[in-house]
């Protein structure tokens, strides 16, 4: 069942067309995860489909009585209510409720039981009463309240904290509870996980996969968008593709599907240059009538068939490396205890070597970043000490570029790294996707995507041989998220990585330290082996306590039975998507050779053949799309 339906909407700013012709549907039950560059107009969207803005075209059609949740990146300042009263605002209907119970209390005590059948009738209206209340959440409210809240990282003493003193991000936290607290059916959520720890992020990822309604997310968060979403909007040049599965099953969708346009643009090119070159031979002489019947053909072709040249986004050219070899010990502590007045946290005696990418994860506030600055010695440690290995030369990317001079301009913060010659310079910017005027243009007027451009530039120059990176991939669009991934797994130095980044910790750490409580914790492995070894303790733990209570409860053994079935299924699973794999490979190599066919048949001029070819083509496209759908269901 279609909940919204867009159709050919249209959103104009002056002379600058955002979007045109769009056409999206949301039905019951979909979780889509909604990408694309920054400025592409993803928050745009999110705002017409939310009724919070106007389109220039189009319209949405929206089911009868549907319920829609908006979350936007900066919520406004409120007022001077508190945290926990907004949220109860939730549930005023159950206060109604409430009232009506407390108003036949006072009935039936005031009734007289001389009375026998109204006083039945009006126990019986207050038993109803009762149980709609019950039903409707009227004696666990209070409890949601606190789970919620209490998931999204507010403690209890921000509880009765003025919604009007709270910080941007947690204003967004806030809203963020009510609207699922209100649990409409439609969930629009632009960039929720900004403002959240990781333990947030993870709390936030199982509510949305046990929501009853829809949902729509904005995310530049590829490990959340890969848990929730079962469809991928991806909006760019003022259109937007659908693609079935998660991210990943979109991101192998998506590279299939422009490799199938630009092999088509080719062919077409290809098929084009030589129909015009045999026309500029022949048409002068004996095959003229030949030349004259192909140029009609062609200038035919060109106006109702041709395809245009696929559209590519301006990609960073990052280039992170080092000539300098450090020493095999690149970093060790010794007795160290990092914060300000108090410490926040006491460190292991740990060592880094020369290789290691370590990724360090934990709650907001619990020091990260103190111990980044304490290692950098812009801060001195309570307790114990850092040693550097021998030849070691490292590069810092503050979080939120807090290194930057918001007064100077682009080009002058890299001549401050290195006094390049102007025009190198301006070279240089240019892969950073700084041109023309732009390079002239402060820091301060940058949006957070470019100043993460601009530190990344500064931090390329400086050919560091170890890199600590406090949230590197902040403001960065999805497309340069995986450029700075590939950059860093090649790096031939060392990283000490602060993030959030699931995905990017997968994809390159090889140690992971948590700060837990007070004290840091070190893993070796990647993320998939640290959560192994989590559960693994976890199991440990629970195993000690059952055998200290001398029993184990019957809750524990249907845990174990439960365990064991999704195991079972898990690796089902696992069989079926391998087999699916198998069959998407034999048909991509399948549509390889139907391409190469085609494109000999067109250079023949073979109609007919080009056609059949073409039919097949298409219907071994859909199988592989249809098999792809299957494939991301099982991943």
């Amino acid at each position: 069942m279609s909940l919204l339906i867009a159709s050919g909407l249209s959103k104009a700013f002056g002379a600058l067309d955002v979007f045109s012709g769009l056409d999206l549907r949301v039905e019951a039950g979909d979780r889509i995860g909604f990408v694309g560059a920054n400025g592409a107009g993803k928050t745009t969207v999110l705002r017409i489909l939310a009724g919070v803005e106007a389109p220039t075209g189009g319209d949405v059609f929206r089911k009868r009585g549907l319920t829609v949740g908006y979350l936007p990146q900066d919520p406004p300042v409120a007022g001077a209510e508190t945290l926990h009263a907004a949220m109860l605002h939730v549930f005023d209907y159950l206060h109604d409720q409430a009232a009506e119970l407390a108003a036949l209390e006072h009935r039936l005590a005031d009734a007289s039981r001389q009375d026998a059948g109204a006083y039945e009738a009006l126990l019986e209206e207050y038993g109803h009463a009762q149980a709609a209340f019950e039903v409707a959440g009227g004696y666990t409210y209070e409890t949601r309240i606190r789970q919620v809240l209490g998931g999204l990282g507010f403690n209890e003493d921000e509880h009765d904290k003025q919604l009007a003193h709270l910080s941007g991000g947690e204003r967004t936290r806030g809203l963020l509870a009510q609207l699922l607290l209100r649990e409409p059916d439609l969930l629009l959520l632009d960039e929720p996980t900004n403002h959240l720890d990781l333990e947030a992020v993870e709390w936030l990822e199982d509510t949305l996969l046990h929501w009853r309604g829809a949902l729509v997310v904005v995310a530049h968060d590829r490990y959340f968008l890969d848990k929730v979403a079962t469809r991928i909007w991806d909006m760019n040049f003022g259109q937007v593709e659908t693609y079935r599965g998660n991210y990943s099953a979109f991101h192998m969708q998506r590279e299939m599907r422009r490799e199938r346009q630009r092999r088509e643009w080719e062919s077409q090119q290809e098929f084009v240059e030589k129909t015009e070159d045999f026309i500029r031979r022949n048409l002068a002489g004996q095959r003229t009538r030949e030349a004259q019947g192909r140029r009609t053909r062609l200038e035919r072709f060109l106006r109702d068939e041709a395809i245009d040249r696929p559209q590519e986004q301006r990609q960073i050219r990052l280039g992170l490396t080092t000539q300098i070899r450090s020493g095999d010990l690149v970093l060790a502590t010794k007795d160290l205890a990092v914060g300000y007045d108090r410490p926040l946290f006491y460190c292991p005696d740990v060592e880094v070597r020369r290789g290691d990418r370590v990724a360090l994860i934990g709650p907001n506030g619990a020091g990260k970043t103190t111990l980044l600055k304490t290692v950098l010695g812009q801060l001195a440690p309570l307790h114990g000490k850092v040693r550097f290995g021998a030849s070691v030369q490292t590069g810092y990317l503050a979080q939120a570029q807090a290194g930057l001079d918001p007064e100077e301009t682009v080009l002058d913060a890299i001549l401050d790294v290195q006094n390049l010659p102007i025009s190198q310079a301006r070279n240089f910017l240019g892969q950073f996707l700084f041109s023309g005027e732009d390079v002239f243009r402060t820091i301060g007027t940058l949006s957070g995507g470019q100043r993460s451009r601009v530190a990344l530039a500064r931090l390329t120059l400086q050919g560091s041989n170890l890199l600590l990176l406090d949230e590197p991939t902040n403001h960065l669009d999805l497309d340069t998220q995986e450029i700075l991934e590939q950059v860093l797994k090649q790096f031939p130095g060392t990283i000490l990585l602060v993030t959030h980044d699931r995905y990017l910790v997968q994809a390159i750490a090889t140690h992971i330290w948590r700060v837990a409580g007070d004290e840091l914790e070190a893993y070796k492995g990647n993320y998939t082996e640290y959560l192994r070894l989590r559960e693994a303790e976890a199991e440990s733990e629970a195993k000690v306590k059952v055998e200290d209570e001398g029993s184990a409860p019957e809750y524990d053994r249907e845990r174990a039975r439960e365990e064991r079935r999704q195991r079972k299924a898990a690796e089902k699973r696992a069989e079926e998507a391998a087999a699916l794999e198998t069959q998407i490979q034999q048909l991509e190599a399948r549509l390889s050779t139907l391409s190469t066919q085609l494109e000999a048949a067109s250079l023949a001029g073979d109609v007919g053949k080009v056609h059949n070819l073409g039919v097949t083509y298409q219907e071994t496209e859909a199988e592989v799309h249809r098999l792809m759908g299957e494939w991301a269901e099982l991943s």
